[in-house]
């Protein structure tokens, strides 16, 4: 039992430090949302939406185009990838939001005012497909209104 408590500590150690040495995923490119694998919940889906993503070391560049019944709407977002609070300034106020990779994965916390409401927003990204597949899994708080997810499923063009 010892032996086997020993073993495992050693593979636990060995793979913290294999782990943190590892070259974060990069998301740069251009994407297009695929919405037959999409799911936005309680929210009306776009009709076309992209992303143009440009990562480096410590920065991320998103800006997305997304049209629905509310016309189009361009966004822009610029975050450092250091997990230090970067504020965007978008349509309807301001949104501050922090990204980090956890492992594998980048993680973008964002809070927003938008007409005297708050709302929270958790973004999880992850690459498969050989990279050519982007998914988002995003957990949404609002303010009085309650919780939901969502999943924004994205190829590379």
């Amino acid at each position: 039992m010892r032996k086997q408590l020993l073993i495992a500590f050693g593979a636990a150690l060995w793979f913290t430090q294999i782990l943190p040495g590892q070259t974060p995923p990069n998301f740069s490119g251009e994407w297009k949302m695929d919405i037959a694998k999409s799911d936005f919940g309680r929210m009306p889906a776009p009709e076309a939406l992209s992303r143009t993503i440009q990562q480096t070391d410590s920065s991320l560049h998103i800006q997305t185009y997304n049209k629905g019944k509310q016309g189009e709407v361009r966004s822009e977002l610029k975050y450092t990838t250091d997990g230090k609070e970067c504020v965007n300034h978008l349509q309807g106020g301001d949104a501050k939001g922090t990204v980090k990779f956890q492992g594998a994965n980048l993680v973008i916390d964002s809070t927003r005012d938008y007409q005297g409401t708050e709302i929270r927003s958790k973004e999880t990204w992850t690459l498969s497909d050989g990279g050519r597949v982007l998914t988002i899994q995003n957990h949404v708080t609002i303010a009085q209104q309650g919780d939901f997810d969502t999943k924004l499923v994205l190829n590379k063009q």
